[in-house]
């Protein structure tokens, strides 16, 4: 092989390409003139290697992330990979399966910086260190060309948006979902701020917010609600993206708290459902134009960002309705279980509480009336406890209310609480109290107040006795 041949034929037509893919392309398509290898220049793009160019495009990876495989190794160290056997090595990215060594060397720039790789991949036997210099020689041409020519292919806006919405899709908070979505649109639009209002709530604030940021959330907040919802409303009324930007006309007067903060350029998109949703702000303080394509492209981030934000909502419904009682509204066994696994010994009270006279109400009047019992009576009781006390309902008519106290006689006095508590609404309940003792597990102190439950009714019920410690 005339190694010499194969760099002049690559270099020759590198000064003509008019752009950096053409400049991969052309690069490949010559170099495949001498070898069978399989070859692929890939650029740095944002956090990945991107395949600019290649000689068959379903025999290698589209993108890899940036410290992935030989070709992310090569381009995070900058040092060239000379794989003999690909088996051995621990980061390569199978391909192929017939393919047997690997050649990859840097694409850098005239300052040394790397910026991308140029691979080749045998699958045949190769004496890859001839190979070795003249694939670093290609790579030195091409990396200088692509330097004069601006440097790597720019991630598109529409690229942009599509990695912003996985970020958008994964964030485990609304306010994260806020943040994310404010940070998509100022990187993707180009506008200078960008802030997300739903409910009412301005999304959370950047570490280093800009001057015009600051501005605009202090002109909001002396602005207060009412101006808010007028932006919320103007959004929604015309469920359209609304631009602000031309000179020498006065903007309209739901938008007056920003054009006071310095706002000369906006892009106001509409979020979510009118009843529940918001309007994402998009602006700067220079007099631009925005572009048709600028607006389409927040009108589908907004609608990301309120798919993200419902999910999340849903989500909290399900675990609530999970671990709640859909009568009364208390929560029930689940996380009770959870409760009273972390009672401290000595301080915890469990008080066992039974409706006394409840299966009568049922069979006399029916289930509905006797549900109306339940609710009642679970609204009294939670009226009775102290901030901090919880209450479980665990069966048909049982409840549990687990409190701290620092003695024993404060536990039963609360529990008489609960019974005053049933008795101004027309009930009576019967309570057993008991307080986990060291090493005791948790069903067994539910245990002891339960027994305690059934004395009081063995007494006449319409009381609270405390179980031995």
């Amino acid at each position: 092989m005339d190694h010499q041949r194969v760099i002049r034929d690559v270099i020759v037509r590198l000064p003509m390409a008019s752009s950096t893919p053409e400049a991969c392309r052309w690069t490949v398509t010559a170099l495949s003139r001498h070898t069978p290898a399989t070859i692929s220049v890939l650029l740095a793009v944002h956090d990945r290697l991107r395949c600019v160019a290649a000689t068959g495009a379903w025999q290698v990876f589209a993108t890899v992330p940036a410290r992935t495989g030989i070709v992310g190794r090569v381009y995070a160290t900058g040092a060239p990979a000379v794989v003999p056997d690909v088996a051995v090595d621990p980061d390569y990215l199978p391909v192929r399966p017939d393919v047997t060594a690997e050649l990859c060397v840097p694409v850098l720039d005239p300052t040394g910086r790397a910026i991308g790789v140029l691979d080749l991949q045998w699958s045949e036997p190769t004496d890859l260190e001839p190979w070795r210099e003249t694939a670093q020689r290609l790579a030195d041409g091409l990396g200088a060309r692509i330097a004069a020519l601006g440097g790597p292919p720019a991630e598109s806006r529409s690229e942009k948006l599509l990695r912003h919405a996985a970020a958008l899709s994964s964030a485990p908070t609304e306010g994260e979902v806020m943040g994310a979505a404010a940070r998509a649109a100022r990187e993707v639009s180009t506008l200078s701020t960008a802030l997300l209002l739903i409910g009412g709530q301005l999304g959370p604030s950047p570490a280093t917010p800009s001057d015009l940021e600051t501005r605009i959330r202090a002109e909001l907040a002396g602005a207060g609600p009412a101006a808010l919802d007028r932006m919320v409303e103007r959004a929604h009324r015309y469920g359209a993206g609304y631009t602000l930007g031309e000179a020498g006309h006065p903007p309209t007067e739901d938008y007056r708290p920003l054009t006071e903060a310095g706002v000369r350029t906006l892009v106001a998109v509409p979020v979510g459902p009118t009843d529940a949703g918001g309007v994402l702000l998009v602006a700067d303080e220079r007099a631009l134009r925005p572009d048709p394509t600028t607006v389409s492209l927040m009108e589908l981030l907004a609608g990301q960002a309120w798919t993200s934000v419902d999910r999340l909502r849903t989500l909290a419904r399900l675990r609530e309705q999970a671990s709640s009682d859909p009568l009364t509204g208390l929560r029930h066994t689940g996380p009770f279980g959870q409760r009273i696994a972390a009672a401290t010994p000595g301080r915890t009270a469990l008080l066992a509480i039974d409706v006394d006279g409840f299966k009568t109400v049922n069979d006399t009047y029916g289930h509905q009336a006797g549900d109306r019992v339940l609710v009642g009576l679970a609204r009294a009781l939670e009226g009775a406890l102290r901030h901090g006390d919880e209450l479980y309902r665990i069966g048909g008519d049982e409840f549990v209310a687990v409190i701290e106290v620092s003695r024993p006689e404060e536990a039963v006095r609360i529990a008489e609480r609960l019974t005053e508590a049933a008795r101004r609404i027309g009930r009576t309940i019967s309570v057993g109290v008991a307080l986990p003792r060291p090493g005791e597990t948790p069903d067994r102190t539910l245990k002891r107040a339960d027994q305690a439950l059934y004395a009081v009714k063995r007494q006449g019920r319409d009381g609270v006795l405390l179980s031995a410690a």
